[in-house]
């Protein structure tokens, strides 16, 4: 198949999925064509994948340049040009709406193309509800040809708050336990933690939905019992704050901000407890890829985490906000290397439960019913 893919090329979870589902499809011989602003970050070369950038002149006029329509344009010309069989767009604002508008400019030409739209998260639970978007997300989502949803509880949220008059199938992220797998790294850990403090490490794009400043504060917590060190992954607006704070609490000697990161999966292989204190995640894929490198999570019990981080067994669950207890927790599988290998096997087991292996081929066969959907229309109409 040739399949267009339209993503934020961010080290957010929906660019990081939509990417690592690229990357899979081409291994299995599909021809991939992703069309975004810039390149996705995890996006390595393969013959079967190609990159379509999306340009934005700037014009006086123009206090904020239309994207949404370059975006269009785009898809337009990558579809006719590389004969595309169907576009499937991540994250619903503004690449579902986009996608029909290219399809109604499509089917002026004599061509029609199926449209699948997957819902990652805040898309749904945060900005789309924003009476602002909400509109236009509700009527692009149920003009999509199929839609997907990565967790239960994103597809009970998305029919709680949008009028979708579709089936919303559940397609979970996915690991790739390839990458994301322990590597002994035991002389970067000791640069680290030279007299064998436990690390603790959090990754995201540090926006208020991610709580960062309650991961500093259960972190400040542990500390006083268990020497320990921290590490914060990725950059973002409250990364100042953050940083601020643990001055304040006297434990940045003790912290490190690394920024974004491309080798992930080498910082998780040296920690031994990963925090996720977040308001919301649709799923959590930040705490799969932990999990998978053999790494319990504390997390809150919000939106999808609850699907993939057991409580008591890969890890535990917290009400949001509620940094006494997840603190109190961090303590218990830290407290004791005992406790602490049962819950990284228990947390390497669930991982293996998301394999990239047995997630991309249920992608492939939706592909496949509305494509087939899509023939059997046509024969009809004729």
């Amino acid at each position: 198949m040739k399949i267009g893919i339209v993503c934020y090329p961010t080290f957010g979870g929906s660019g990081v999925l939509a990417t690592e589902l690229g990357m899979g499809l081409s291994e299995k011989g599909h021809e991939i064509h992703f069309i975004t602003y810039q390149q996705p970050v995890r996006l390595n070369f393969h013959p079967n994948i190609y990159y379509h950038e999306v340009s934005v002149p700037t014009y006086p006029l123009f206090d904020f340049p239309p994207y949404e329509t370059a975006l269009a344009s785009m898809m337009v010309n990558v579809i006719i040009n590389k004969q595309l069989d169907l576009l499937h767009v991540h994250y619903a604002i503004p690449h579902a709406s986009a996608a029909y508008f290219a399809k109604q400019i499509l089917r002026k030409e004599g061509l029609d193309i199926p449209v699948i739209t997957t819902l990652h998260g805040t898309d749904i639970t945060l900005v789309g509800r924003d009476q602002t978007y909400a509109p236009v997300v509700t009527f692009s989502i149920n003009e999509s040809d199929a839609i997907t949803a990565v967790s239960q509880s994103l597809k009970e949220e998305t029919y709680k708050y949008f009028k979708i008059e579709k089936d919303i199938h559940v397609i979970p992220n996915f690991v790739d336990i390839q990458r994301f797998q322990y590597t002994n790294k035991e002389h970067f850990k000791k640069m680290l933690a030279p007299s064998g403090e436990r690390i603790l490490a959090h990754v995201s794009n540090f926006r208020k939905v991610k709580r960062v400043e309650d991961v500093v504060r259960i972190f400040a917590k542990v500390k006083d019992t268990i020497p320990s060190k921290l590490l914060m992954i990725g950059d973002g607006p409250e990364r100042q704050h953050a940083e601020d704070l643990c001055r304040a609490l006297h434990i940045d000697h003790d912290t490190r901000f690394l920024g974004k990161q491309e080798n992930i999966d080498e910082i998780l292989s040296i920690t031994d407890l990963f925090l996720l204190p977040s308001e919301t995640e649709s799923f959590g894929l930040s705490a799969l890829e932990a999990m998978a490198c053999g790494v319990p999570v504390v997390s809150t019990n919000s939106g999808g985490l609850p699907e993939i981080n057991v409580n008591g067994k890969t890890g535990y669950l917290s009400n949001v906000g509620d940094v006494q207890d997840m603190a109190k927790h961090a303590l218990h599988i830290l407290g004791d290397n005992d406790t602490l290998q049962q819950f990284k096997k228990a947390a390497l087991e669930q991982a293996h439960k998301f394999e990239k292996k047995d997630i991309i081929p249920m992608y492939e066969q939706l592909y496949v019913e509305v494509l087939d959907a899509y023939t059997e229309k046509k024969n009809q109409e004729v």
